[in-house]
């Protein structure tokens, strides 16, 4: 059975108090867009709020760190989100790859720490303009991907969501071409099925991630293999963000 869209918003460093009007909006809206799963994940200091208020979207944060605890001042750890009422953490996100040095292994150990803590993971994957300009972006992105997974994850299909971000399209206004991203989803659909083998494989839900606005949502949404967006300035208010979740549950009923 057809899992189905996965709209996930990404608020990054954006959000007071005064943004949880908008995630009730989005909330209440969700509810009469059933056929599309809607999640945001906010700043660490709203996801109690949020959670603590959303009826229907689901809650998540925006990384973890590798251990349970310890001393490591400022960090938080995925037993944190898991008590605050986080359901996922997004990792490998390109902004945490470049902006804070985190490499393959330092991701997947976030990951396994998530996964210990009873948090579905959405990993992110992607490359860069001159990556692909170098005719290596499909050989960059299932590398860093295999070596940002743990190895033997159990029911994968319903712990992992896969997000490809061409990291040239991230807020830049650009967006890879539909031929583009079916490549890319393709080949991350068949390096999935190899790990995990064809069941499991075929139901990993792979979003993508790049300047995914309503105006373009429905046209990627229709894509091969693209089962949900991973959005980010588009989801800090409702109209915009529930905008392409209507797309996507547009895409669904085609």
């Amino acid at each position: 059975m057809p899992l189905r869209p996965y709209i996930v918003g990404n608020w990054k460093m954006h959000g007071t108090r005064a943004m949880l009007s908008e995630a009730r909006a989005i909330d209440r809206a969700a509810q009469r867009h059933m056929k599309v799963e809607v999640a945001i994940a906010p700043p660490y200091t709203l996801i109690h709020p949020v959670h603590r208020e959303a009826e229907q979207i689901v809650v998540g944060a925006q990384d973890c760190h590798d251990q349970e605890s310890g001393a490591h001042t400022g960090e938080v750890s995925a037993p944190m989100l898991a008590d605050a009422g986080a359901k996922f953490v997004i990792l490998g996100h390109s902004e945490r790859r470049q902006g804070h040095g985190e490499n393959d292994a330092l991701v997947r150990d976030k990951a396994q720490a998530a996964f210990n803590a009873g948090l579905r993971v959405i990993m992110c994957c992607g490359e860069t303009e001159k990556t692909r300009d170098a005719g290596r972006a499909v050989a960059h992105v299932k590398k860093q991907l295999k070596a940002s997974l743990p190895e033997g994850i159990e029911d994968a299909a319903e712990k992992l969501t896969v997000a490809y971000e061409p990291i040239w399209a991230i807020g830049t206004g650009k967006t890879a071409t539909t031929d583009d991203i079916a490549e890319m989803h393709g080949e991350i659909r068949k390096l999935l099925i190899t790990l995990f083998g064809e069941e499991a494989g075929s139901e990993i839900r792979i979003l993508y991630g790049g300047s995914v606005k309503p105006e373009n949502a429905g046209e990627i949404l229709s894509v091969t293999d693209v089962g949900g967006a991973l959005v980010g300035g588009a989801s800090l208010t409702a109209d915009s963000f529930m905008g392409i979740a209507l797309a996507a549950g547009e895409t669904e009923e085609g």
